[in-house]
């Protein structure tokens, strides 16, 4: 798809100008403190180039889900806090989102300057499924930059939402792709329709039903499906084997069963589980084979024959995509297999192989285990956004950037 680019705004000059940057900022928080600042850095690229040519930058960005209505807990604070320090400059948080504190620091900018608007889903008109109210609250938008202003979408985690900061104010404005967001596109282009083979894709996470269109999307592309996690049970429960008390869903047993019939060939399921007694970190644990299955306990991850099993068929795969862990990695007893998966996928690269790792959770997980984002081709910021696009669904935030030829 052709879409105009940040180097495209740069090129035709932006110093002076009010520039609106959607980016993704929405990080873990635990107490108020966050955990894991990989969108926030991935963010930083396309800001800076803005500032250092001099516009006056205004960010749009939320974290979490609340309910249309502000909500302290949710308040972007500490990610302007942390993209200060990542900037090196003053990074305002305007204490509404278009109410009067934000347009009087909007009127205040100077070149260079930047300021994030607080949580843009405290505004119920964000996430509206009525077309006119998102247009109004677009059009505020619209008005902090100016008539000259123009729109940057970098948020590539929701280009899959058809939300007023993402979608309605590129019909306002002339609108760019920021570096995060061409990136990702041309990433996920390249494993879509210019893939080297053998291609390895491993799936995780706790439900079918999320994973199931990518699931018939993938599956007669790939070599390889590895699929582990919670979602691995309703499989194993689907070739008859009891699964405990493990996450499982019912509704999606003769599903799985299909898949099973379609792509047997290339569906890689768990021989072994690590099976805990209760869901803690200190719980009791056993190795269980799913063709034995179990009846008491539940399963916690992949155990040390799939690992090596998964491991053996990543690392000679030359491309990969990784989307969910293995295991409740949180748990150090129930780490291993995802720490297994991410290990194999580094070593695949470190041979040649283009790897891409999507979703929160799993790049969490890497850094959890210490593992250099630079160890993988790519570490996609995208999520559910990705996941769509891999589905070949149409992403609203792209296609309202498209322009002719």
């Amino acid at each position: 798809m052709a879409v105009r680019t940040l180097k495209d705004l740069l090129a035709e000059g932006v110093s002076g100008r009010g520039v609106l940057v959607r980016s993704d900022l929405n990080v873990p928080l635990e107490g108020g403190e966050i955990t894991d600042a990989g969108r926030i850095l991935a963010s930083v690229p396309t800001l800076r180039q803005l500032l250092d040519a001099g516009a006056k930058v205004i960010v749009t960005a939320h974290l979490g889900r609340p309910k249309g209505e502000p909500d302290a807990a949710l308040s972007l604070a500490p990610i302007a806090a942390r993209l200060s320090t990542e900037l090196g400059r003053n990074v305002q948080l305007a204490g509404d989102v278009v109410g009067s504190d934000a347009l009087a620091r909007a009127e205040g900018l100077t070149d260079g300057d930047i300021l994030l608007l607080e949580n843009i889903r405290f505004d119920p008109r964000e996430t509206s499924k009525d077309d006119a109210e998102r247009t109004k609250l677009a059009t505020a938008l619209v008005e902090l930059v100016g008539d000259d202003g123009a729109f940057v979408s970098d948020g590539f985690g929701v280009v899959h939402r058809k939300q007023a900061s993402v979608y309605d104010v590129a019909k306002l404005l002339p609108s760019y792709a920021g570096d995060l967001v061409a990136t990702e596109l041309d990433v996920l282009t390249r494993i879509t329709t210019d893939t080297e083979q053998p291609y390895a894709v491993v799936l995780g996470g706790s439900k079918v039903s999320d994973k199931l269109a990518v699931i018939e999307a993938l599956a007669p592309k790939v070599d390889t499906l590895v699929i582990g996690g919670g979602m691995a049970f309703t499989f194993i429960k689907a070739q008859g084997s009891p699964v405990g008390d493990s996450l499982l869903q019912e509704d999606m047993i003769d599903t799985c069963k299909d898949l099973l019939e379609r792509f047997g060939d290339v569906i890689h399921l768990p021989h072994d589980i690590v099976v805990a007694d209760k869901f803690a970190p200190d719980a009791a644990t056993s190795i269980a084979m799913t063709s034995d299955g179990f009846t008491e306990g539940m399963g916690l991850d992949i155990g040390p024959g799939s690992v090596e099993r998964f491991a053996a068929v990543l690392r000679s795969a030359k491309t990969v995509f990784w989307n969910g862990p293995m295991g409740v990695f949180e748990f150090e007893k129930f780490a291993a297999g995802t720490r297994g998966v991410a290990e194999a996928i580094v070593a695949a690269t470190a041979d040649g192989a283009f790897s891409v790792v999507g979703g929160g959770d799993s790049a969490a997980a890497v850094r959890s285990f210490g593992l250099s984002d630079d160890a993988f081709s790519h570490i996609s910021t995208g999520g559910g956004a990705s996941l769509e696009y891999l589905e070949g669904k149409e992403l609203p935030g792209l296609a309202v950037l498209e322009t002719e030829g």
